[in-house]
């Protein structure tokens, strides 16, 4: 079988039904993004398309497997460090969708003449991420005990992650 091709691409208002498909699983979960699990479609797609956020879609023969957004991590004197924020579709786990959309996010922010790249709030019971995340250079420079309320687990350490681009 040929392997298929993911490509990775601004997003457009056509993929508002993609993304929210994404979307909705990871926020309803409520285990890894600090979003209300109650959040609404159209609160969702406008926290996702903030007027300050680049949204990406990952899609492979069509059908929208990811979205990231890319935007300043700051404003004013910490503008230079860039943020995401990505999401992969359940049934995508696990094909490197994730560390495509990572590696792409850092070549747009590098392109766009961020000098670093921050993720504010990395759950630490999400051990693929943090992994995804080290292994994409990126090292944990904070821990925030009991940050983050998760649905299982209760109060759990959320991490700082950095890395220079």
């Amino acid at each position: 079988m040929a392997d298929r091709a993911l490509t990775i691409r601004p997003a457009l208002a056509a993929d508002s039904e993609s993304i929210w498909a994404v979307l909705e699983p990871i926020i309803r979960a409520g285990e890894t993004y600090p979003l209300p699990r109650d959040m609404s479609r159209a609160e969702a797609l406008a926290y996702w398309h903030q007027p300050d956020h680049a949204v990406f879609v990952a899609e492979e023969d069509g059908a929208v497997l990811g979205t990231y957004y890319l935007r300043a991590n700051q404003k004013a004197g910490g503008s230079h460090v860039a943020n995401c924020g990505y999401m992969t579709a359940a049934q995508a786990t696990g094909r490197g969708i994730a560390r495509a959309m990572c590696m792409h996010s850092l070549e747009r922010a590098k392109a766009r003449g961020f000098r670093a790249m921050q993720f504010n709030l990395v759950i630490g019971t999400n051990a693929p991420a943090v992994h995804l995340w080290q292994s994409c250079g990126f090292a944990i420079v904070g821990r925030l005990p009991g940050a983050f309320l998760h649905p299982a687990h209760g109060y759990v350490d959320a991490l700082v992650m950095y890395r220079q681009l």
